[in-house]
């Protein structure tokens, strides 16, 4: 038993580089983030070993970042990764705010707006009727249904003070 704590103490990094690779291993099958703290532990574990600082001081600089890094870190990195730019977001999100054209009436249940140079069916989140020709923004997807409600008087112009492109829907491009 001796041997081994002798062991432990003259290359104790290693265990610790184990711990870092086998937890960087683990975390890139999950995604979670999870995993990646206690690597970063494992990590600070690691660098206390090669300072030569004792095994129960490893442990404890091991558990205290791990802790810390999950406690402080992970709940922002997460919040990150699932909220992005509108550059950042894919296929159905990047809809999400956009303008349309309402081709037919939409109200409740049904219609069909022109939406980033689709046709998509449409309905209104809270059950108004929108006539055809309306400049629209999509406030969420449902399935194949874009819910609009009606663009604010300001809202119909572009950043450069032009009217917005309807995808030539009123004859204007």
């Amino acid at each position: 038993m001796q041997e081994l704590y002798n062991w432990l103490v003259d290359y104790g990094w290693v265990l610790w580089l184990v711990l870092f690779l086998g937890f960087a291993a683990i975390e890139t099958l999950t995604l979670d983030l999870f995993f990646a703290m206690l690597s970063v532990g494992a990590l600070a574990a690691m660098l206390a070993a090669i300072l030569s600082a004792p095994l129960f001081l490893q442990v404890v600089v091991f558990c205290v970042v791990a802790l810390l890094m999950i406690v402080l870190v992970r709940p922002a990195a997460l919040k990150h990764l699932k909220t992005g730019s509108k550059e950042q977001r894919s296929n159905i999100e990047r809809l999400i705010g956009d303008t349309a054209v309402t081709l037919e009436p939409v109200g409740s249940r049904t219609g069909t707006v022109k939406l980033a140079g689709d046709t998509w069916t449409a309905r209104t989140g809270d059950g108004s009727l929108l006539p055809a020709g309306e400049q629209v923004e999509v406030t969420r997807i449902e399935g194949a249904t874009a819910v609009v409600e009606p663009l604010r008087a300001a809202d119909t112009r572009s950043i450069d003070g032009h009217p917005e492109d309807d995808g030539g829907v009123n004859g204007r491009r």
